[in-house]
């Protein structure tokens, strides 16, 4: 019995994964980068990836704290019939690319508005017209097969398009965006910048003036540069959880 309790202490508890996942949920409501009580984020917390940590089931990301958070095996094929089970979409996609793309050690998918505007356009790509969208430049795929609900098939067929670890975002062609990283911060960086870049786009096709497009060669150095830029999306997360400390505690509980 000793031995046992013993044990159950050590369990990890992955308490400082869970307060930066929770702080990514609350930052996004803040910056309406969410929709309603649908979306999802995970983070891996295991060696291999295949455990890892979501959202619950229809919980609003304003309200979400770290001990709400789930604790998933990808493997465990019994989840969905389980008490507190997820989202089935969430399963489907966030299980599918934990069990097969694991380089993806955090995935956020969510319906950003400028994002899923360009998702919806019959020519997806994201031309590099200023700094922000060069982040991404030869750095993105685009998902051109929608087939439904985010169950278990397109699940599988979504983490086969983000395969290549050279691609960290995908255009969800009728759908929104996901992209993935090492960390929440890296992660919620590059979501952060897309919705940005996505919205510079919109807002100047609306113009109905030519584009200003960069050079290949400028485009890809400016995003090489940017990909060395030193800590900035773990500066971000920084300030998001101080801003978030003084403002709602209570992410952490």
């Amino acid at each position: 019995m000793a031995n046992q309790v013993q044990a159950i202490k050590q369990e990890p508890t992955f308490q400082q994964e869970r307060i930066e996942l929770a702080a990514a949920f609350r930052w996004a409501a803040r910056m309406d980068l969410h929709e309603a009580v649908a979306n999802h984020f995970s983070l891996a917390v295991n060696e291999d990836g295949t455990q890892f940590l979501m959202n619950p089931n229809q919980m609003h990301f304003s309200r979400i704290r770290a001990s709400d958070l789930l604790l998933i095996d990808a493997n465990d094929a019994a989840t969905m019939d389980k008490p507190g089970a997820p989202d089935p979409t969430a399963w489907g996609l966030h299980g599918s690319m934990h069990r097969y793309c694991r380089h993806a050690r955090c995935v956020m998918h969510a319906h950003p508005e400028y994002g899923t505007v360009l998702a919806s356009l019959a020519d997806s790509r994201l031309p590099p017209i200023d700094q922000n969208s060069a982040i991404f430049f030869n750095r993105y795929v685009i998902d051109e097969s929608y087939g439904g609900l985010a169950l278990t098939d397109e699940g599988e067929r979504c983490a086969e398009l983000l395969a290549n670890p050279d691609h960290k975002t995908m255009i969800m062609g009728n759908h929104g965006v996901m992209v993935i990283g090492e960390t929440v911060a890296d992660t919620f960086n590059r979501l952060f910048y897309f919705e940005r870049a996505a919205r510079n786009y919109i807002q100047a096709l609306q113009t109905g003036q030519p584009l200003r497009v960069l050079s290949d060669e400028v485009a890809e150095k400016t995003a090489r540069q940017l990909d060395a830029y030193p800590s900035q999306g773990d500066r971000h997360l920084s300030e998001i959880l101080a801003i978030l400390d003084r403002e709602e505690p209570d992410f952490r509980d």
